[in-house]
């Protein structure tokens, strides 16, 4: 029974990075991942003025409540979506000028309900180029807090920066959501904050976070979710079996939910305590699905439908457009070259069982798209990539452990 270790989840790290650098004392973090996304974020907090002790397998911070060391800063967030987005609202609560800028891809990401309400809450936050896009200059004198409107329907991680700023702020924040997509990511947030000593009360679509500040911790990095869903979709279309140890019954990630699409589709999974199995049977029947909540994952299932017996349908998974890159209508172009049926609309792929031939892969520097294309790849002979280095974002070594499975498999 092969068990996979999948690093560190990205969104668990880029939380637990910047609470740590907002808490009072010393934290110490267990298995982080050490990615190209992460260890940005980490550069970043160094560039602000704070102390981060990097170790294989620990990373220790020291926490400043009262923001960023640093007077001045400029601060490259690379790729990394946490770290452009995550940062700026953290520099707010210090005293000072902090320039922000990103990679082009990330540039074209983004931004303007999270620049808005850190706006509409007192903060002078000036985008350098495009209106709502990377670069931008924050000029920082505290966050005095109070009551906030936002849009989170294009992206959770607006949400999720206010909520962490909440407890920095002099008063706390009351956040009303218009609209929200990806909600369990805002779970994963509220769960870690608890971990932190701060308790966010929700009251139907308002958030309400108190000041007072966090506290240092020891906190444990479950594995990515996201990531164990190409090793789960393994399983499922080579009749193989997958162990994923560390991601159980108590999961924080809502991604793990991708494992009962497979379930639905005709694989066997057992979700433990402590780690979560799935079996191929074979058998990968076709699904409507809706992935609104789980929409990282929509690569990895459109990447095995041409496999199942009828067709598999992914809908609400709009905001799949504006990731990396326009991750539905590269899964639906990458799809087509390799010789399968594919229609699409604003929000919904639905894909025709084939016999996918190989062809070389339309990455747009995407990870998800590489990783999600390597299952396929255990089918059908002959798949490459124009970029199999872009899985450094998230796995630097995703294709050394895979191709260990496909051996296994």
């Amino acid at each position: 029974m092969p068990a996979v270790d999948v690093p560190g989840s990205k969104s668990i790290t880029a939380r637990a990075l910047f609470l740590a650098a907002a808490a009072d004392g010393v934290t110490t973090l267990r298995r982080p991942l050490r990615s190209d996304d992460t260890e940005g974020f980490a550069e970043g907090l160094v560039r602000l003025g704070y102390r981060v002790g990097r170790t294989p397998g620990t990373w220790q911070v020291d926490g400043r409540p009262q923001g960023p060391a640093a007077a001045e800063a400029d601060v490259y967030c690379r790729d990394g979506a946490t770290t452009a987005r995550f940062l700026p609202t953290l520099a707010a609560t210090g005293h000072g000028t902090y320039r922000f800028d990103a990679s082009p891809q990330m540039r074209r990401r983004p931004l303007l309900p999270l620049t808005r309400a850190l706006r509409d809450l007192g903060v002078d936050l000036r985008h350098a180029e495009k209106e709502g896009h990377h670069p931008l200059t924050v000029t920082a004198a505290g966050v005095e807090g109070g009551g906030v409107t936002l849009d989170a329907g294009q992206s959770s991680q607006y949400l999720t920066a206010l909520l962490l700023l909440g407890p920095m702020t002099r008063k706390g924040l009351r956040i009303t959501v218009t609209d929200l997509v990806s909600v369990p990511y805002v779970e994963i947030t509220i769960a870690m904050m608890r971990a932190f000593g701060v308790e966010v009360r929700r009251e139907g679509n308002v958030f309400v976070v108190p000041p007072g500040g966090y506290r240092a911790t020891t906190y444990a990095v479950e594995p990515d979710a996201s990531t164990a869903s190409y090793f789960f979709a393994a399983a499922a279309v080579t009749g193989g079996e997958v162990t994923v140890p560390g991601l159980g019954e108590g999961a924080l990630q809502g991604d793990l939910g991708f494992v009962d699409v497979l379930r639905r589709m005709g694989a066997q999974v057992s979700v433990g305590t402590e780690s979560t199995t799935v079996r191929g049977t074979g058998e990968l029947r076709g699904v409507t699905v809706n992935m609104r909540d789980i929409s990282d994952t929509m690569p990895t299932l459109a990447a095995i439908a041409p496999f199942a017996s009828g067709p598999v349908r992914i809908e609400d998974v709009a905001n799949t457009r504006v990731k990396e890159c326009d991750r539905l209508e590269a899964c639906a172009e990458n799809l087509r070259r390799l010789g399968v049926e594919v229609t699409t609309g604003p929000d919904w792929i639905e894909i025709q069982p084939g016999t996918p031939a190989g062809t070389q892969v339309k990455t747009y520097g995407d990870h998800r798209i590489v990783m999600s294309f390597a299952v396929t790849g255990l089918r059908t002979p002959g798949i490459s990539f124009d970029d199999p280095g872009c899985v450094r974002k998230t796995f630097p070594h995703f294709h050394e452990e895979f191709g260990a499975l496909r051996a296994r498999l």
